[in-house]
């Protein structure tokens, strides 16, 4: 089962703590200059400082810069109370094929960040957060902001609520990952144990035939088979994603969800809100938590 190192608990933060932005998947786009800024000024507004407002316009194809480049931008001399990742998209996962020199602190991000996410945690480090990244931190709603600031500055959070789609009570380390970037770890040193976990999943623009195939994949692998409960957040753009022929008969997102996890045996909770929609509700990976499906009910045990 997945342990984290006690020596790696990320401390909670203080008024007067620095961030550190990082761009480790693709290129920003300047039309994102302005909510950058504005997710800036949420932190700013938490008494935490930044180190730079700029942010530097480099690219390497589709990149936010070469691997190198990226690389040493994540682990650069800084303050490590809290990584803040400006983007998702691709790239991230190419720097994990580098030994990481994982240090203590907080990280903050989803989407393409799960892979750094899921490699760090499958080191035994704490602190990372599935959660707003720069690009939409500003856009959340002010739920959504307070349960990140609670959880950073070492604050209880309320449990969050999905649809109940089989029933039972499971507790274990919470793991939280977008799909298509997990499929991926799969085989790797990066993934994680899953035994026992409470495992998470969402993902944005995946044809439902494709999200399938994904969990059939998981389901070959044996991974679904080990943990204790599993739950889904956001698909979006997923739903109506059909690449057929409008004449074929085809299967519903929500379909292929249940049909892919109903005979494990175990708690499913649907519709959670997690993920790429607005109302990305920020979650500690790693930590202990409960899900309950008959009620829907994600919680924390431990923060």
């Amino acid at each position: 089962m997945l342990t984290i190192r006690p020596e790696t608990f990320a401390k909670p933060l203080k008024k007067g703590d620095q961030i550190h932005t990082v761009s480790a998947s693709s290129v920003l786009k300047s039309s994102d200059k302005e909510i950058l800024l504005k997710s800036i000024e949420v932190f700013e507004s938490w008494g935490l400082r930044i180190k730079a407002r700029e942010f530097p316009n480099q690219h390497w194809g589709y990149l936010a810069g070469d691997d190198l480049t990226r690389f040493k931008e994540l682990h650069q001399e800084h303050s490590k109370s809290l990584i803040v990742f400006t983007n998702g998209g691709w790239g991230a996962a190419r720097l994990l094929e580098k030994p990481q020199p994982w240090e203590k602190g907080w990280f903050l991000g989803y989407s393409d960040v799960t892979s750094l996410l899921l490699a760090r945690l499958a080191k035994g480090f704490d602190g990372g957060i599935h959660g707003p990244m720069l690009n939409s931190l500003a856009k959340e709603p002010n739920w959504s902001k307070e349960r990140l600031h609670s959880i950073l500055f070492g604050k209880t959070v309320p449990d969050i609520y999905g649809e109940p789609w089989s029933i039972g009570v499971a507790k274990g380390p919470l793991i939280i990952a977008n799909l298509t970037v997990s499929t991926h770890l799969l085989g790797s040193n990066c993934m994680p144990d899953l035994k026992g976990a409470i495992l998470i999943f969402e993902d944005i623009g995946e044809a439902p035939y494709r999200i399938d195939r994904m969990l059939t994949h998981w389901r070959l692998a044996g991974k679904l088979q080990q943990i204790a409960g599993i739950g889904f957040g956001n698909f979006k753009s997923c739903s109506n994603l059909i690449e057929h022929n409008d004449n074929e008969q085809t299967f519903q997102l929500e379909e292929i969800l249940k049909e892919r996890t109903f005979d494990l045996g175990i708690p499913v909770v649907g519709q959670l809100p997690i993920g790429h929609e607005i109302g990305n509700a920020a979650l500690p990976i790693g930590r202990q938590a409960k899900l309950d499906g008959k009620k829907g009910r994600l919680s924390l045990i431990s923060y």
